[in-house]
């Protein structure tokens, strides 16, 4: 039997993922901070690791290495809200095997996590680091996108949280950069 340890800080999430998962055959185990995480990951020794990027009082990606050194054939695979391609290249770096937007689907989940030998981390991220940086512009769009999303689509609460005016985003709103324009 697969054993999964789900480190997540909002607890009605980690229920939900760790109910998912048992239903697939996982026995879970759910915690919720940093320090519980590592004394649950000695004890529990899981198979496969499922890590909320942030956490209440710190950083998922903070503990990639611990956990690493702690169980070093687990697959664990990286969780958040906050997706973007530094923390993605970052996770990697630091031992991930994987990394999933939330809300993440079941059949994605679970297909990250049978993933029995994953494909080299230096070769994925030589493929991201490869790639020419976004521009400030369109590094700009896709953060108004992802706070925008958060907000439910909603202006006025998206404008509040990036610290501006509404009509000031209304118009970065209408001026989408080009998908493919990159820095040179």
């Amino acid at each position: 039997m697969n054993r999964i340890l789900i480190i997540e800080d909002d607890l009605a999430l980690a229920e939900v993922l760790g109910r998912r998962l048992g239903r697939h055959g996982f026995e879970c185990r759910l915690s919720h901070d940093a320090n519980e995480a590592l004394l649950a990951a000695r004890q529990f020794k899981p198979s496969h690791i499922l890590l909320d990027m942030k956490l209440a009082e710190s950083n998922g990606l903070g503990l990639i290495v611990p956990l690493r050194q702690l169980l070093p054939r687990v697959t664990l695979i990286l969780l958040t809200g906050y997706a973007s391609i530094a923390t993605a290249v970052e996770a990697i770096r630091l031992g991930a095997d994987n990394y999933l937007a939330k809300p993440v689907d079941t059949q994605t989940l679970l297909a990250a996590l049978a993933q029995m030998s994953p494909p080299s981390r230096q070769s994925e991220l030589d493929e991201w680091v490869d790639e020419a940086p976004l521009s400030p512009k369109r590094l700009e769009w896709e953060h108004i996108q992802q706070v925008l999303s958060a907000n439910q689509g909603n202006v006025s609460a998206t404008a509040r949280q990036l610290g501006m005016h509404r009509r000031t985003l209304q118009r970065k709103l209408l001026k989408k950069p080009a998908a493919d324009h990159r820095c040179q």
